[in-house]
């Protein structure tokens, strides 16, 4: 499986892609702290602007082992870096059917999230 970041690089007449063979946590790091000072971006600026704090950008940008994956694509996403992943011998079919099956298990998570949300928040009105 091979990871590829692509990370925009603005010019004056268009937007240019460029891709980066990523192998390691580093190199994600890197690729971020290179879209962050291309845009002429602060850590703290930039962490605010993507919603994630300036100590987990700095994490991030460290190649940390252990991220949240949930916050390091809203920074690729807020940075405007793209991921593009090459899985060799994995069907359409079979790759459609498991990030169907990916996309079920997130819905039905955040229902009993809501769920557990609505059930504190009535449990709080009735004790109040």
């Amino acid at each position: 499986m091979f990871l590829t970041i692509c990370s925009p690089k603005i010019s004056a007449f268009s937007e240019i892609f460029m891709k980066h063979l990523i192998g390691n946590p580093s190199e994600i790091g890197a690729v971020i702290r290179a879209a962050r000072k291309a845009q002429k971006l602060r850590q703290d600026d930039a962490a605010g602007s993507v919603g994630v704090s300036e100590s987990f950008m700095v994490k991030v940008e460290r190649g940390a082992e252990t991220v949240q994956w949930g916050k390091l694509f809203q920074i690729l996403d807020g940075l405007g870096v793209r991921v593009t992943i090459d899985i060799p011998e994995a069907g359409p079919e079979l790759l459609s059917k498991e990030i169907a099956r990916a996309q079920d298990r997130s819905d039905r998570w955040q229902l009993r999230a809501v769920a557990r949300k609505a059930a504190a928040a009535k449990k709080s009105d009735s004790n109040g």
